[in-house]
């Protein structure tokens, strides 16, 4: 038996299924597309969609017009036939689907800027949603109406919010060094020794393969990255020796860091659950994330001398602005200014 509700979490409406702790119907479970498990929350949860709604017997969604959802298949063709990830395709064609059911009682020929406008301040900021959302949802608006409907809106009067400048999350060598060593486990040690090693995505490090690993030239091939990009990263001597030894222990068959099923690709899930034990066995408390151990990775590099070109290309990223931001955070010119305080 199970229990199913529509909640809110992360800011989005997800379908949160409670059913009896056995490991068979959590294997199952975890299966499903878009399956995860929340901890604030501590219950297994799906994204809310039509499928999911029937599935676990909920009440449907008030339907999108005939036309509203032809349009949106015809999106999707699209954006497939462009090559659009899959993930930036279901983040589009969600945030459309969010739009179109704001607007249900507006013919889409109908639907200009200033809906956008209203949108904004009535659903994005009445709900509190983030302005990283917000820019999702204009973005994915903007290319429906310029690639399905045919017509482009003024960009110019579309309210885009200012994106806050924050800095990244950077840690110390030392608790790097203390999150490393936190396990004996070779492989859970392995999987965070190499995202710090290489400056990895977390979907980066999961959709390795053993041969992306070339230790005669000392590289680590990164394919199919963000934006489609393929890219090298160098790999030490060091970092190959403890790959060397995780591979002759687990022996993966398909992916470099497999599931408890052999072929079976390591979960997000799993892998952010590792990175909270290791931080609770080496008595960290900051709010560490996977992602803060390629910031660290790319600041240490700053701070070691490594010039920001060669950076920004081992991170992979467009803009070099986007690098530099590493400059505010490296404390190695900081620790040479004498404050005025120490002189009184």
């Amino acid at each position: 038996m199970y229990t199913a509700k529509i909640i809110t979490h992360n800011k989005h409406k997800r379908i949160a299924v409670a059913f009896e702790r056995n490991q068979d119907l959590i294997e199952r479970f975890k299966k499903l597309d878009g399956a995860k498990w929340s901890d604030s929350l501590k219950t297994w949860h799906l994204p809310d969609t039509e499928e999911y709604r029937q599935k676990f017997k909920l009440p449907s969604e008030k339907q999108l017009s005939t036309e509203a959802q032809q349009q949106i298949e015809k999106f999707v063709k699209w954006l497939r036939s462009k090559r659009y990830s899959e993930s930036t395709i279901k983040t589009y064609t969600e945030a459309i689907r969010i739009f179109l059911h704001f607007f249900s009682e507006k013919v889409l020929n109908e639907i200009a800027n200033e809906d956008i406008i209203v949108f904004n301040n009535d659903y994005i900021l009445k709900n509190k949603l983030s302005a990283s959302y917000q820019n999702q949802i204009v973005n994915a608006v903007k290319l429906f109406f310029q690639t399905v409907q045919n017509r482009k809106l003024n960009i110019e009067q579309i309210h885009r919010p200012k994106k806050p400048k924050t800095l990244p999350n950077v840690l110390s060598k030392e608790e790097i060094k203390a999150i490393l060593e936190a396990y004996r486990n070779i492989k859970h040690r392995a999987m965070l020794s190499l995202i710090y090693a290489c400056g990895l995505r977390r979907s980066e490090l999961l959709n390795l393969k053993p041969a992306d690993i070339d230790s005669k030239r000392g590289i680590l091939l990164i394919k199919q990255a963000k934006g489609k990009k393929d890219r090298i990263a160098p790999i030490s001597e060091k970092t190959v020796t403890m790959l060397r030894d995780y591979y002759k222990a687990y022996k993966p068959s398909v992916w470099l860091f497999e599931g408890q099923n052999k072929g079976e690709q390591y979960s997000a899930e799993s892998l952010q659950s590792v990175l909270k034990q290791a931080l609770q066995k080496a008595g960290i408390k900051k709010p560490v994330s996977l992602h803060w151990l390629r910031h660290s990775y790319a600041t240490h590099l700053l701070e070691s001398g490594t010039d920001l070109r060669f950076i920004q290309e081992l991170l992979g990223h467009n803009s070099s602005k986007t690098t530099e931001i590493y400059t505010h955070v490296s404390t190695k010119s900081l620790q040479n200014i004498k404050s005025p305080f120490d002189d009184l």
